[in-house]
């Protein structure tokens, strides 16, 4: 599908001038922010299914003096399954603005990325790892960025 999509363009006039929409679609800027949070968010997600007990070890002591000590496996499994969608629903949103330009399915993967961003805020913010937090705030800018984006 991808390749008949590639190759219609490539068939219409001045193909030369829409190269970069070519793998971008006509949203070149939404489609770059929505591939950096489903990197950045899938890697995440799996990288916590497959190594789940150092990932609930590493967690559990990160969060030894907070009020969330005692619910590190429920909370990370909540964060898990939220990046994972929020993936998803980003990837699926991508197909969706190259071949039709709907935008609903990615700005709802966006939203839900932002939303999971708050969690792990707050989450730093109890931990009191203030650099931690601090460095959520790129990504959260970013998210903001695609949402204002794609409801426009």
């Amino acid at each position: 599908m991808a390749i008949f999509l590639i190759f219609r363009k490539l068939n219409q006039p001045h193909f030369l001038y829409s190269i970069p929409s070519l793998f971008l679609s006509n949203h070149p800027t939404e489609v770059l922010i929505l591939f950096f949070l489903i990197v950045t968010f899938l890697q995440s997600g799996i990288d916590k299914l497959l190594d789940w007990t150092g990932n609930v070890g590493f967690i559990t002591e990160h969060f030894k003096n907070s009020p969330l000590k005692n619910s590190v496996p429920v909370l990370l499994a909540v964060i898990t399954i939220m990046e994972i969608i929020a993936s998803l629903l980003m990837l699926f949103g991508v197909y969706q603005l190259y071949t039709s330009e709907v935008k609903e399915i990615s700005l709802l993967g966006i939203e839900l990325s932002a939303i999971t961003l708050i969690f792990l805020l707050v989450g730093q913010r109890l931990a009191k790892d203030y650099a931690g937090a601090m460095s959520l705030a790129v990504y959260f800018i970013i998210s903001i960025i695609g949402v204002y984006l794609l409801n426009s």
